[in-house]
């Protein structure tokens, strides 16, 4: 199980790497975008306090996970309790967050199951990113925050925080100013609002899919300190038995020993 847990935080690791060389192409191609519309204004106002909010978070279906899912939940908690506005909707990916969302003040989940391989989470991620994009289209979708466990420097992990939507300002200047690598600049065919829309469910896509990946790392890394924790119980465990069961068994030589000098000096002071 060890050895389980440890390949497959290298796989998810693996797989969030993978996602450099398409993001850079997303990014260039976006950058074009706001380059011809200029919706900085648009895509980045602050939502007023009265907007709708919409909730990602990413937990887990399994045990021996340590609090990997209530330390997420608490964060979680904290963080929207000092946001202004209204929640309403939720995506869970995870039954045991689910059982955490539901067992709070947020409104009832849309509950999804987490993936175990890398191949099923582009599957889920593109659920979700539907369901935002649903969620637009009849005027549900505010401000969209992202809560999920990512792996630290120390083998561990933490929660973390990320606003999906509306888009970063300052993100979308330093898009503008990037630097196309060919000579000629490329130009947007058709619609650039259509074209921009969907570039920005494909920027979704993959913040979310690195969310995902950094969880089920994250998930793993948490059973694995778990398991290594339980190893050191038992070893423990295990070191005081062999104690007590060595004391037992030298308590018993004693006694039999004293038992055989009592009775070889009852015999030699008795009369001939």
């Amino acid at each position: 199980m060890k050895a389980l847990a440890a390949s497959s935080i290298a796989e998810y690791e693996r797989a969030v790497e993978s996602l450099h060389e398409y993001t850079r192409t997303v990014e260039l191609a976006l950058s074009v975008c706001l380059r011809d519309s200029c919706p900085i204004e648009r895509l980045a106002a602050k939502p007023r306090p009265s907007d709708l909010r919409g909730v990602v978070i990413f937990g887990s279906d399994q045990g021996l996970v340590g609090r990997f899912n209530e330390s997420l939940m608490e964060f979680a908690a904290s963080a929207l309790l000092a946001l202004p506005g209204q929640i309403t909707r939720v995506w869970v990916v995870g039954e045991r967050m689910r059982e955490l969302v539901e067992s709070s003040k947020l409104p009832s989940p849309t509950a999804l199951p987490v993936p175990h391989s890398v191949d099923a989470i582009s599957p889920l991620v593109s659920q979700i990113v539907i369901g935002l994009g649903s969620a637009g289209a009849h005027g549900e979708r505010g401000e969209v925050y992202l809560f999920n466990n990512q792996p630290t420097t120390d083998a561990g992990y933490g929660p973390h925080l990320k606003r999906l939507l509306p888009l970063d300002a300052l993100w979308q200047k330093d898009l503008i100013a990037l630097r196309w690598p060919g000579k000629v600049l490329p130009q947007v065919l058709g619609s650039t609002a259509t074209a921009l829309e969907a570039l920005i469910g494909e920027h979704l896509f993959i913040l979310m899919f690195q969310a995902c990946a950094q969880s089920l790392a994250s998930e793993n890394a948490s059973r694995l300190a778990a398991m290594q924790r339980a190893e050191d119980n038992i070893a423990k465990i295990l070191e005081d038995l062999n104690r007590t069961f060595h004391r037992i068994r030298q308590q018993s030589i004693d006694e039999e020993l004293f038992d055989v000098v009592s009775g070889y000096e009852s015999l030699t002071q008795s009369p001939r």
